[in-house]
């Protein structure tokens, strides 16, 4: 998963520059009264006072590639697309950061363009999901709101076309990549464990083929978020869902249920087991879409397991010092995955 830095023609204006630039306030056309900066691995994000400008990396991945202005500009106007479909009022569009005669940078303008960014309006921090769940703040009336969205979101999804084969062989092949990142002994994860929840869900994907197969045939595998956890969901009056995976399609290719298990997953790790049972009850309800619960143990585990991972990738790119952070959050998904191992293996 390892990034490689890139570089073209348009990235010859360092990158610097572009983030010394979009760190000032006098930069903006709402003139912020500041200006601040959360950098993940793929991207900077600016947040001003009511909008969000995210600029992309130069970088490669096994899963995405950013190595040119025009696949960046292209990511882009795809992450405005994809994410009106749950946030239809937030994703306002694409803004160019251009470059004068003078070799002076301007957000917006009209000379060469040397990178693109995705504006968003900006979300009420307070009524963001994880937020609320860490306050406590978090009603039922809320979450079921949330799940109305989601349900009609699903059913207005058309099936993927795929077979039941390529279905399960996605979680086979996952499973495969997930026990081998978890095993690297220079990490310490509880390798035993990892052992464990590995072979108990190949053991179940193996056992319980048709519980897989049939909601292939049902036509209930679509493409959905993608990445539907806490930090993305802000409760307000009409729920909003931002950050979809919009780079990687296959990423997006789930059942609904699986991504439900998903975010009731990451709510239990917050402490918060009420929301993903509201979550599933109005779902249900609406749809009449009754999963076996032992499938859910099973996405719920195969959830744990692959954000353990995801976790520990962080150490790639940091010194040895850094990285106990990576290995708690790691193993805090073993211990829960492994709690859905318990309740899998009941009677």
């Amino acid at each position: 998963m390892a990034s490689t830095p890139l570089q073209d023609r348009q990235t010859m204006v360092a990158i610097e520059a572009k983030v010394g630039l979009l760190r000032r306030p006098a930069t903006y056309p709402d003139a912020p009264g500041r200006v601040d900066v959360v950098e993940t691995h793929m991207s900077w994000v600016f947040l001003t006072d009511r909008y969000a400008y995210k600029m992309k990396k130069p970088v490669r991945y096994d899963f995405l590639d950013f190595s040119t202005l025009a696949l960046r500009r292209r990511d882009c106007e795809e992450e405005v697309r994809l994410n009106r479909r749950l946030a239809p009022d937030v994703y306002l569009g694409t803004v160019p950061l251009t470059r004068d005669a003078s070799g002076n940078l301007h957000l917006g303008g009209e000379g060469e363009v040397v990178e693109w960014l995705v504006k968003m309006r900006r979300l009420p921090a307070e009524r963001m999901l994880d937020h609320m769940i860490r306050q406590r703040s978090v009603q039922e009336a809320d979450v079921r709101e949330l799940a109305l969205l989601l349900a009609r979101f699903y059913r207005g999804c058309p099936p993927v076309e795929l077979s039941a084969e390529q279905y399960r062989a996605g979680f086979t092949n996952a499973l495969q990549l997930t026990l081998r990142e978890l095993s690297v002994p220079d990490y310490a994860l509880p390798r035993r464990l990892v052992g464990q929840l590995h072979a108990a869900q190949a053991h179940f994907l193996s056992r319980e083929a048709g519980l897989f197969d049939a909601r292939v045939e049902a036509g209930k595998i679509v493409e959905g978020h993608g990445d539907l956890r806490p930090e993305h969901i802000c409760l307000t009056p009409e729920p909003v869902i931002i950050d979809c995976l919009e780079f990687n399609r296959r990423l997006r290719i789930v059942d609904p249920v699986d991504e439900l298990a998903f975010l009731a997953m990451e709510c239990e790790r917050l402490d918060a087991p009420r929301v993903g049972d509201w979550l599933f009850q109005t779902y249900v309800q609406v749809t009449h879409d009754q999963p076996a619960a032992r499938l859910v143990y099973f996405y719920k585990m195969f959830r744990a397991c692959l954000r353990a991972r995801f976790a520990i990738a962080h150490v790639r790119e940091l010194e040895k010092q850094d990285w106990p952070k990576w290995q708690h959050s790691a193993a805090e998904y073993l211990r829960l995955a492994e709690d859905y191992r318990a309740r899998l293996a009941e009677p």
